[in-house]
């Protein structure tokens, strides 16, 4: 671990000791943080998404030293009601609610946002709020296709702005201690990693055409996706498993394990991937796969994503994790927890966090207080004009990497791989996949 790695999350932790645990589009590039001229100087946050994971975070940004919640922006009525809540439960003053959030982005007296609307508005979203010289904090996956996230990308460099994924576990304290333990040859050469989600998710049954709630504008929760009818079984989670607005288990969860093992193994793009799975459970409208394994095959490592939607059966006692096997024995990680083994499968070193989290499978914050250090990390970017620990480009390969699981899961073969850029080679089927069909005058653009 770097030295300057190390400070932080000294100082991160320290910070969080008093944490409780429970249509304009606008181009403005002003550098807005500019007048932040110091530690004490408030950084103006907005968040857009507030349903659920949205919420929680609100309260985590508010709880926040020299950090305002100024905006809670949603297209739904009902979860900006939760999203004010939630903050002023922190600060004790109502925060203003905005269903369109492009209607803040050209207030300078905003600095940063933070991202967490459903899958396919993640890209455009950030896009829109760099273009408009705001600091962006969006949760995983980066982009709903590799297109988006390459554009995401770029955009980021072109605006000069900071964005921070989603993918916490870069901020976790303990992880990373066992992270730093695995390169530095705790178990020798690694070469393998195995990665899974399991959950157990009842059917989400047979929608029907109803109208539109009045709380909610359907219009603007569509927004870059092609128009399709309104449900009543796909506001507000069901769409994760809707090709044309969500990702499934693969992004939905599996970002953050192959993320880790990315991290872990010092690996950007792999050289083939093979998907296998289907919706075996439930006949109903579900699309992705609720049971599917990916494998990647990388120079000297194989890696694995077990994902299982509908039966949380454990691996390693445990609904999530990574585990890497070495010549010398295996690393297994938890949540921000690590254990080491021998290869007679002799527990070496078990290191575990003095940071209480929740249950593994609770959607909306697992871990409040390690949620924190991400954010006390994001904040300090701004401020410092600093690259984080889960900068865009590495949000883009991690989710690059379960996207491109996905596509061969849809096309029902193997993937070629470039490994200077993540492209898919030689495969025309494939590469129909890359990018998307946007409604029309909603493409997003840098």
């Amino acid at each position: 671990m770097s030295d300057s790695r190390r400070d932080f999350l000294k100082k991160a932790v320290a910070g969080t000791v008093g944490l409780t645990v429970g249509g304009k589009i606008l181009a403005s590039t002003a550098r807005s943080y500019h007048r932040i001229s110091g530690a004490n100087e408030v950084i103006r946050v907005a968040v857009i998404g507030c349903n659920s994971r949205g919420t929680s975070m609100a309260g985590t940004f508010a709880r926040q030293k020299n950090a305002e919640v100024i905006y809670i922006c949603d297209v739904d009525d009902l979860a900006i009601r939760k999203g004010i809540k939630s903050v002023k439960q922190v600060t004790g003053k109502e925060t203003e609610g905005i269903r369109d959030f492009r209607r803040i982005l050209d207030n300078k007296d905003m600095d940063a946002v933070y991202i967490a609307a459903p899958d396919h508005w993640h890209a455009p979203a950030s896009i829109l709020c760099l273009k408009a010289g705001k600091d962006v904090y969006v949760e995983k996956p980066l982009s709903h296709n590799p297109h988006e996230g390459e554009m995401l990308v770029l955009a980021a460099e072109k605006y000069k702005r900071i964005v921070q994924i989603g993918t916490q576990r870069r901020s976790w304290p303990t992880l990373t201690q066992g992270i730093a333990e695995l390169k530095n040859g705790v178990i020798g050469k690694v070469y393998m990693a195995k990665a899974w989600y399991a959950n157990t998710r009842g059917p989400i049954g047979i929608g029907k055409v109803v109208p539109v709630p009045s709380n909610l504008d359907y219009e603007l929760w569509q927004g870059p996706a092609p128009r399709r009818p309104y449900k009543d079984n796909l506001i507000h989670y069901n769409w994760h498993w809707f090709w044309n607005w969500g990702t499934g288990e693969a992004l939905n969860n599996g970002t953050h394990d192959i993320d880790v093992a990315r991290w872990g193994l010092g690996l950007d793009y792999p050289l083939k991937v093979n998907s296998v799975g289907g919706r075996y459970q439930f006949k109903d409208d579900w699309e992705t796969p609720d049971t599917q394994v990916i494998t990647f095959e990388a120079p000297d490592a194989t890696i694995v994503w077990e994902g299982r939607s509908c039966n949380g059966s454990y691996n390693d006692n445990r609904s999530r994790g990574v585990i890497f096997h070495g010549e010398n024995g295996s690393l297994h990680t938890g949540d921000n927890s690590y254990m080491i083994f021998d290869n007679k499968n002799k527990l070496v070193k078990d290191v575990k966090s003095d940071i209480v989290i929740t249950e593994g499978l609770n959607t909306t914050s697992p871990g409040e207080e390690l949620d924190a250090l991400h954010v006390a990390n994001y904040l300090e970017n701004i401020r410092n004009n600093r690259k984080p620990f889960a900068d865009a480009l590495n949000g883009h390969k991690s989710t690059l990497w379960m996207q491109l699981g996905n596509i061969s899961q849809r096309v029902g073969h193997t993937l070629n791989i470039d490994p200077s850029n993540g492209h898919i080679i030689g495969d025309k089927e494939a590469t129909t996949l890359w990018s998307r069909e946007y409604e029309n005058g909603w493409e997003p653009n840098i």
